[in-house]
């Protein structure tokens, strides 16, 4: 019986993955635009510039693996958040909603920063949030509501910026959704980035 022949798979040689990484940079230059999505909220596409990205994850991966680094939250009945957090300057904890010097679930204190705890104040003022994407692209779901049937949904990719203040302060929102290997190939070469989306939030006092 003769041998059957096996399909034999390629990868792509080296001129074809620089020239996949020329285009997706000129792509990037050229996608840069801003989106206000409603009062108080505007999406800055492709915000970051290619050495900006590369400088924000490295910085992230240094401070991530040292004391108050990344870690998996958990809920009181111990199953974990499908995440890795880290806080700078006080650490935040999802089942309490308080900021507090040490975490909870290690007594680990968080890298230091300048930080002011948000207060009433801040969220009274309507005083913006600001959230940087790097690596894989998010469905972004935001309402003015909990009802997920009339959320509206947006997609936050690499190098996006969202800003939500004033009337959007309060809004509803969460990540319903990640979409694996989306995030351009030369980041992941450069930085060693990890399989998933990096999503840094600031609040502005």
């Amino acid at each position: 019986m003769p041998p059957k022949a096996c399909p034999i798979k390629l990868n792509p040689s080296l001129l074809q993955q620089n020239r996949e990484k020329r285009k997706e940079r000129k792509q990037a230059k050229i996608s840069n635009q801003n989106m206000r999505l409603q009062p108080g909220m505007i999406l800055l596409k492709n915000f970051f510039k290619y050495n900006d990205q590369v400088e924000i994850i490295r910085q992230c991966q240094r401070l991530g693996v040292g004391s108050g680094g990344f870690y998996q939250p958990g809920y009181v009945d111990g199953a974990k958040l499908s995440l890795q957090m880290m806080c700078l300057g006080k650490n935040w904890d999802p089942l309490t909603s308080l900021y507090e010097d040490t975490r909870r679930v290690d007594g680990a204190k968080a890298p230091q920063i300048p930080d002011k705890d948000e207060g009433h104040e801040s969220l009274d003022r309507g005083l913006p949030v600001v959230s940087f994407s790097l690596g894989d692209t998010a469905d972004f779901l935001y309402g003015d509501s909990g009802d997920l049937n009339k959320a509206k949904s947006i997609r936050l990719e690499n190098g996006d910026v969202l800003i939500f203040g004033g009337h959007s302060r309060h809004i509803f929102h969460g990540v319903p959704c990640i979409h694996p290997s989306t995030a351009p190939r030369w980041l992941v070469e450069e930085t060693g980035l990890r399989p998933g989306r990096l999503n840094l939030t600031f609040r502005q006092f």
